[in-house]
């Protein structure tokens, strides 16, 4: 037997199992669900030490690999963010079940009771990259809404990503539910992802969680459909009424606080009218923070910027740089991020609320904010515990993929003998 059908009967068994969870699962207890999670969470933190040491060893994997500091940050995990992991589990737990939910009701004049009641997916593939995290958000998330999920993380956090799965293991045990509820693809061969895009048979949707190589090669691929996780490419436009000291500090913490994320600020789009007062602070401050800050014409004047080129015009730097331009106005800005930015998260910072109108009623990207910092672009923040990410496309789940958004729906109907004339 080959390597390759070796793998394929691999992916095959992962799926038989999954589908099997998954059919327990769907009418699971809202108990049972909340019990494995939060003895997840417990486990997680009992297993601090084994969760860093097999972090340890991810670590100087991607050092030998060449990944940058913002990728290395993502990865590398200590006692806080498993902290962190474990608080994500319970909030998760803490949620209502998402299943059998009514979203609709009505009676016909047929003599039909219609009902539409929310019900899981089925079968989750989640794909991800160097976020070991994403291990135990994917899972929480996943089981919560009554679905089986195969995850497959990067190589890079290949043994972080054991360590996490073996906790998520461990509350399904205690929960009583079946352990093939969360699965691990066991291996780095990066034949496992191409694989999970052709198993139709067994898995509902993929989620790709990732850079633009990883999602662009996933909908290129995948037969099974997608709930597409675009790059970050995020713009903030400071308008002419924007407050001084609000501002600063939003762009500032936009940028800085982790670059690495996909809710990272990558462009700052300036009002002409403030160019040569707030704008030039906004890119004095940038820079003494020790950010890169690539500029357009107008604004290379200010000692410390690197002129921008074509293509940092929609570039998703992840680190510690952003490209800055000035607009003419806000139709301008508009213009702009409508042709580079990745209909992601986009902010506006201004006191104006006609401009703020004028802004989120004219441009569709999954989160616009409005003089607030687009760190907050996280299914944490916005109080689903956790995400798998945030979907960029436009059909069935948007923004920030939680619980809720992993469920489909089914009608049930009743009535009293009718029939059909």
């Amino acid at each position: 037997m080959t390597q390759n059908s070796d793998l394929s009967a691999q992916m095959d068994a992962l799926g038989r199992r999954a589908r099997a969870a998954a059919s327990v699962l769907s009418f699971a207890p809202a108990a049972a669900k909340t019990k494995a999670l939060d003895a997840a969470a417990d486990a997680i933190i009992a297993q601090s030490d084994t969760i860093i040491a097999a972090n340890a060893r991810d670590m100087d994997y991607g050092r030998n690999k060449g990944l940058s500091p913002a990728m290395m940050d993502r990865l590398m995990l200590d006692g806080a963010r498993i902290r962190s992991i474990a608080e994500g589990l319970r909030a998760v737990a803490a949620q209502d079940d998402p299943v059998g939910r009514v979203l609709a009701e009505w009676d016909r004049p047929n003599g039909l009771r219609i009902t539409r009641v929310a019900t899981p997916l089925g079968v989750i593939g989640v794909v991800y990259e160097s976020r070991p995290n994403v291990t135990a958000d994917a899972g929480a998330l996943c089981l919560k809404a009554g679905n089986a999920v195969i995850l497959r993380g990067g190589s890079e956090s290949f043994h972080s990503s054991q360590a996490i799965h073996a906790c998520l293991v461990a509350g399904l045990r205690e929960a009583g539910l079946p352990e093939d509820s969360i699965q691990l693809v066991p291996t780095r061969d990066r034949e496992a992802v191409s694989a999970m895009l052709q198993m139709t048979d067994w898995i509902d949707v993929i989620v790709p969680r990732g850079g633009k190589g990883l999602v662009g090669l996933v909908q290129r691929e995948a037969r099974v459909p997608v709930f597409a996780h675009l790059e970050g490419i995020v713009h903030i436009y400071v308008d002419a009424k924007a407050d001084h000291e609000l501002a600063r500090r939003v762009v500032l913490n936009a940028k800085t606080r982790r670059t690495g994320i996909c809710g990272s600020a990558e462009c700052l789009l300036i009002h002409r009218d403030i160019a040569a007062t707030l704008g030039a602070d906004l890119v004095r401050d940038l820079i003494a923070a020790g950010v890169e800050v690539r500029a357009d014409e107008t604004l290379q004047s200010i000692d410390g910027t690197v002129p921008a080129e074509a293509d940092d015009w929609g570039r998703e730097f992840l680190d510690m740089i952003i490209a800055a331009r000035v607009v003419d106005d806000i139709d301008a800005a508009i213009a702009h991020i409508r042709q580079f930015g990745s209909n992601h998260t986009d902010c506006i910072l201004t006191e104006d609320h006609t401009a703020v109108a004028r802004f989120f009623e004219r441009l569709d990207s999954a989160i616009l904010m409005h003089n607030s910092s687009t760190q907050f672009a996280d299914g944490g923040e916005f109080g689903m515990g956790a995400e798998l990410g945030i979907a960029t496309g436009k059909l069935h789940a948007r923004g920030p993929v939680g619980a809720e958004q992993l469920t489909s729906f089914k009608y049930l109907v009743t009535s009293k003998g009718a029939v059909r004339s």
